[in-house]
């Protein structure tokens, strides 16, 4: 997964610099397929790929991470 997401990403980077760079017809073209394929494709694999084992609870602020939060501060001082 990690592979397919950086062969992407240097796809649509690449189709983008190429569309700045040569111009044909389709230059505008390839700079918004570019661009759309950061955002629909590239992205939300990679967000996937690095969260896919992660908790989300750990991440929100509920009253038990609030007060595991000020219990670690606490100990700090």
């Amino acid at each position: 997964m990690k592979y397919l997401i950086i062969f992407l990403a240097i796809a649509a980077l690449g189709s983008i610099a190429a569309g700045f760079i040569f111009e044909s017809v389709y230059s505008q073209k390839m700079i918004g397929f570019g661009t759309m394929g950061l955002f629909v494709l590239v992205f939300p694999l990679f967000a996937y790929y690095r969260w896919k084992d992660k908790d989300f609870r750990d991440y929100m602020l509920t009253k038990e991470n609030l007060d595991k939060m000020r219990d670690k501060e606490k100990h700090n001082f």
